[in-house]
């Protein structure tokens, strides 16, 4: 497995990650922890070193699965989370109401805010260090902004984490160029976490690759397969189960599968010129793109696992590359 370097950590994670919001169960229709076990310890044993998790995947059951299978094996993990989206305290800013299966539009069981005052940040800290059972953790993330909080304050609380040793390396995500510049002012940030896909290239359009490209910042894509949509699993007549997240969304209708699978189709065949699935292909583009870093990729089974960790060993040829980046820049597919 090919690994780069986390920003100026000195941490070197391997190129394709496990993304473990779906282990978590909550808003992908629950959860199999003996078999979410497997998938982790499957994805060490393949050298996908980097696992990343959030205290919000499942109320914290995300990380409660990651501790027990990294256990004894913490020296072989590259251990990524987040802080400051919070549902057990109303303060900072709020985001949005939920419940034990997922977002709801309107009031229910839980609430959550995003909030990175200090004290809340140190709270959280220990939390996750407690759920995932270790004594430091690699890559502690900034999980969404929050405008209660200056950022001043946020960062000098994690650069004491930093310090004290209870985390590694300092991440954000889900942040514009300009509050990524704030960070930077107060101390050095090793990695951004951001959606990027073919079907979402926003990071590209307002220049915060750039930027991170230019100032040695790595760069975490989540759902560079689109939660599906760019896999062959994903057809028109596929149906969702209850809980899952992608039932109600517009994205997902029938209708917008339906364009979606245009720009498939025209991905197939270099799929096949290589010899790999489609899935396997747009793990290999993503992480082909400059800049970006590492591909955070969600598996729930072994064999899941096994078929994103072969996308690392994938070498696109510069022609090839050219021809796919054209196919998505000039696709005419309308996301909703």
């Amino acid at each position: 497995m090919r690994s780069r370097p986390l920003g100026h950590s000195g941490i070197q994670a391997s190129v394709v990650g496990l993304g473990a919001w779906a282990i978590g169960g909550w808003m992908w229709g629950g959860t199999e922890e003996k078999q979410s076990i497997a998938a982790i310890q499957r994805a060490i044993d393949l050298g996908m070193n980097l696992i990343d998790t959030a205290p919000a995947y499942g109320y914290g059951l995300s990380e409660e699965i990651v501790g027990k299978a990294i256990k004894g094996r913490r020296q072989e993990v590259v251990l990524a989370t987040k802080c400051g989206l919070i549902w057990h305290r109303q303060v900072g800013q709020f985001f949005f109401h939920a419940d034990e299966q997922g977002i709801t539009s309107e009031a229910s069981k839980y609430q959550f805010y995003r909030y990175l005052h200090p004290e809340s940040i140190r709270w959280e800290v220990e939390q996750s260090l407690r759920r995932m059972q270790t004594d430091y953790i690699d890559l502690y993330q900034t999980h969404w902004p929050d405008p209660t909080t200056p950022i001043e304050d946020t960062m000098a609380a994690l650069l004491k984490l930093k310090e004290e040793g209870k985390i590694r390396a300092i991440g954000v995500s889900n942040v514009s160029v300009e509050q990524l510049e704030q960070y930077l002012r107060v101390g050095p940030v090793d990695s951004d976490q951001e959606k990027f896909s073919m079907l979402d290239r926003q990071m590209e359009e307002n220049g915060l690759l750039e930027f991170c490209r230019n100032h040695n910042i790595a760069v975490l894509a989540y759902s560079p397969l689109a939660q599906g949509l760019l896999t062959e699993k994903m057809g028109p007549d596929r149906q969702f189960a209850d809980g899952d997240q992608r039932r109600n969304k517009p994205r997902f209708s029938v209708e917008n599968r339906q364009r979606i699978q245009l720009l498939v189709n025209q991905l197939k065949p270099y799929a096949k010129n290589y010899g790999v699935s489609l899935a396997q292909l747009v793990i290999a583009w993503t992480i082909s793109q400059p800049g970006m870093t590492h591909a955070l990729c969600g598996a729930r089974t072994p064999e899941q696992v096994g078929e994103n960790a072969a996308a690392a060993d994938i070498e696109l040829e510069p022609a090839d590359l050219k021809a796919l980046n054209e196919i998505v820049a000039t696709s005419t597919v309308e996301i909703v």
